[in-house]
């Protein structure tokens, strides 16, 4: 059954920042009304009521936990965290209550992620840049390593821990002492949760919710999302399930989006899931809401109705739906094709008005998610950077020096306007309050976003309300700049003439000699999966003749030696090199081992690869090394496939690429034998609509690193046609991955250079085919792919 509204809870006047359920009976918001409150209800039938208002002072309250009961807090204890920089603990009672029963003092600034180990074990993270562990209520551990604020925190148990901060990285802790860092997120990190038996999973300012190992591997990557994902929770039966700035709660089962939950509010800024699978949302309209996929537990038909006609009303600006020729669209017939994946959605024209729909699959319909209107009104969009903005101001930061470009859309928010120019132009983050009043007075008599309630995501400062009786600017200077107190300030609402400046030419990127490998690792954890593996191989009576034997065993535990020293940047002296016979052990266990249980193998080959490239350089290993991966990955199986790999397919897969992107490296022997020509052949069966972003990424990286070793090592034409062929592929099938085009544009551009160098150029039906297919691209708002663009056409 779909997810559909269960409960509603209204008291809070202010936005909810965050919300826990530890149990089918309480519910916990916290708020920027400067409370929080526990919801409860005496069994999973009855409606929820305000049983504790919790109120430590004026200050918003950004982050709420739950320890659970003892013999001194019979009902449990709440934990607080925000503006006021104290982690507040409360006794839960039936009461109000503005007495904590501890405060623990250690922050310097806003507290804004809280979690709570099983056993008590709190840990909070800061705007300070740091997180903290507190035991028995004393602190125990400071964790300092990230560079920004931390976002999310977890408590893996008493002793290990999670980060993710706007450094966009996320950090795993043993006590106070950092393990690992993961790093793959394009912005700022905001939410993280444990995936059983897999690791974590996390979300980003990007749009993006990865789904990683401990080890540091990216399982998949879940996209759907059309703007920052706040906050994740997951299901009892291990479904994913996510909130963000696009209004919407996002349930995923297996790597795609099952259903979506379109709220009547700018943003989900929470998340948390029950016992019993409900789901409970914290939005900016003040209100909690709980939903479930239990008909019994259903609000009534008239509730329902009322919170679909909410959804229906809002009007959604053009801006978040993307282009809209109202000409171009269809009619309400439209709506009788159904959707082709959940969360589609589709633009008709009803009369006058433009309605946006969502396919909603739980339901197999499509809903109603509002009405598109011109957020601008009136005026001449503004270009800058390749994007169109309706201002583009100029601020002075230092006297004498060129003014800086401030870009700015009014159905943006202005504090995430604010802080990306701050990051973009490498200026201290506490002058944001100033660039958002410059923005504010510049753009007064402009509604800013929807219904005026535009909350900001970076800050958690209060949301900015436009004046509705101030008349439009000026095109004056008038107006004070932010941080000069100048008026230099020129720009102007959607000028007749826009402002442009002299921008520095790029420097030049082709040709681009520098290989790209893939040797992040945890050695003992790889290790130790391999060797758990084969011990359930050995231990079953059906599978025993596959464990590995005792020389194999031996050969092995060598190879996991070497690269324990050389990954930890001791010398390798102490060992001899690995040589021919670790990579036949490896090669022998891959032909033998079950599809599931290869990816430790296949790991083991990627890092072999990358460290000791002469264990498989005598003649014909290469090739018979090669067609042994493949196998191994199911190639020929998963080439053929029209639906999705299987987990085990799509590590394997991603592994192969990246032990093939290793192998191409300084010195790699690029025109000898056959290898590389036998690679490529079987690269050009590649099902790319089937590979998920990693993959697509790591096989950029493959056809890159070969021609950083073609610039230096001429390879036959016959070789050459081939790369060229998988370049071609690989551009026309990836439409939304900047990464992947950006490094598949540089292996061409480099394979042009040295061509050209060498006097071997392109004839000119493969430049005529190159030039189209780059001009076919897809837009990019990535100033990297058009000055790659421009160097190639160049040289052809």
């Amino acid at each position: 059954m779909p997810y559909k509204l269960s409960a509603t809870l209204s008291a809070h006047s202010s936005d909810v920042r965050a919300v826990a359920s530890p149990t089918e009976t309480i519910v916990l918001s916290a708020s920027r009304d400067s409370t929080a409150i526990s919801w409860g209800r005496p069994s999973p039938t009855s409606p929820f009521t305000p049983s504790s208002i919790l109120r430590a002072g004026s200050k918003f309250v950004n982050a709420v936990t739950y320890i659970s009961p003892s013999s001194e807090a019979p009902q449990g204890y709440a934990v607080t965290g925000g503006q006021d920089t104290v982690v507040n603990i409360f006794a839960l009672g039936p009461a109000q209550k503005e007495d904590p029963e501890y405060s623990l003092v250690g922050h310097t600034d806003n507290i804004c992620a809280l979690d709570v180990s099983q056993s008590g074990t709190i840990i909070s993270g800061s705007w300070d840049k740091t997180a903290k562990v507190w035991k028995q209520f004393q602190l125990r551990y400071d964790l300092k390593g990230h560079e920004q604020a931390v976002w999310a925190v977890i408590a893996i148990d008493d002793e290990r821990f999670l980060t993710a901060s706007a450094d966009r990285t996320i950090k795993y802790w043993v006590q106070h002492k950092m393990m690992r860092t993961y790093e793959g997120h394009k912005d700022a990190v905001r939410g993280l949760t444990l995936i059983p038996d897999v690791g974590f999973a996390s979300c980003s300012n990007d749009g993006e919710i990865k789904v990683w190992t401990m080890e540091g591997d990216v399982v998949y990557t879940l996209s759907g999302h059309t703007s920052f994902v706040y906050s994740l929770s997951v299901l009892p039966n291990g479904e994913i399930v996510s909130g963000g700035e696009d209004r919407s709660v996002r349930v995923w089962r297996d790597g795609e989006c099952v259903q979506t939950i379109i709220h009547p509010a700018i943003s989900v800024w929470a998340v948390s899931t029950m016992p019993n699978g409900d789901i409970v949302s914290g939005c900016s309209d003040g209100i909690v809401r709980v939903f479930s996929e239990s008909q019994d537990r259903w609000t009534t038909t008239e509730e329902l109705k009322t919170f679909e006609d909410q959804v229906a009303s809002q009007t959604l600006p053009s801006q978040q739906v993307g282009d809209v020729k109202k000409s171009d669209l269809p009619g309400s017939d439209a709506l009788l094709h159904p959707g082709k994946k959940p969360g589609e959605v589709k633009m008709i024209k009803n009369g006058d008005i433009v309605e946006a729909h969502q396919w909603d699959s739980a339901t197999s319909s499509w809903q109603k998610i509002g009405e598109v209107v011109d957020a601008v009104g009136s005026g001449r969009k503004q270009l800058y950077n390749g994007k169109e903005y309706d201002y583009v101001f100029d601020v002075d930061v230092q006297e004498g020096a060129p003014p800086l470009k401030l870009p700015f859309n009014v159905s943006e928010n202005p504090y995430a306007a604010a802080q990306r120019f701050l990051e973009q132009n490498n200026l201290p983050l506490n002058h944001t309050d100033e660039v958002v009043k410059f923005i504010e007075k510049s753009t007064s008599g402009v509604n800013l976003g929807v219904n005026n309630e535009y909350v900001d995501p970076y800050t958690g400062a209060s949301r900015y309300q436009a004046s509705a009786t101030s008349a439009a600017p000026a095109p004056s200077s008038g107006y004070m700049d932010p941080f000069t107190g100048a008026n230099r300030y020129s720009g102007a609402p959607a000028p007749a003439h826009p402002t442009t400046s002299v921008q520095p030419s790029a420097p030049k990127i082709i040709p681009y000699a520098n290989f790209v490998s893939f040797k992040q690792v945890n050695v003992p954890a790889m290790q130790n999966k391999l060797y758990q593996f084969n011990e359930a191989l050995r231990n079953e009576i059906s599978t025993s003749s596959l464990a590995m034997d005792r020389e194999e065993l031996v050969t092995i535990e060598e190879a996991f030696s070497y690269l324990s020293q050389v990954t930890s940047k001791t010398s390798p002296n102490s060992l001899a090199q690995l040589g021919s016979a670790h990579v036949d052990a490896i090669v022998q266990i891959l032909e033998r081992w079950p599809a599931s249980q290869r990816f430790p193998v296949m790991d083991l080959s990627r890092l072999v690869v990358a460290y000791c490239a002469d264990a498989y350089a005598p003649p014909g290993r290469r090739e018979q090394f090669f067609a042994c991966l493949f196998k191994a990955s199911d190639w020929t199986e998963v080439q053929s496939r029209v639906e999705a790999m299987s987990k085990a397919q799509q590590a394997n897969i991603l592994l192969l690429f990246r032990t093939i992107a290793n192998c191409f490296q300084e010195g790699t022997p690029v025109a000898e034998g056959q290898w590389v020509a036998q690679v490529f052949e079987v690269l050009g069966q590649t099902p790319y609509p089937l590979l998920t972003q990693t993959q697509r990424v790591a096989l950029a990286t493959i056809l890159f690193n070969f021609s950083c070793a073609y610039l230096k090592t001429p390879v036959a034409i016959e070789v050459l046609n081939q790369h060229l062929g998988l370049v071609i592929q690989l551009l026309r099938s990836n439409k939304d991955d900047p990464e992947v085009t950006y490094r598949t544009l540089v292996a061409l551009g480099n394979v042009v250079y040295a061509g050209k160098m060498r006097g071997s150029s392109l004839d000119s039906a493969q430049s005529a085919e190159l030039r189209k297919v780059m001009s076919a691209l897809p837009t990019f708002p990535d100033d990297r792919i058009r000055n790659v663009i421009g160097e190639i056409s160049a040289l052809l």
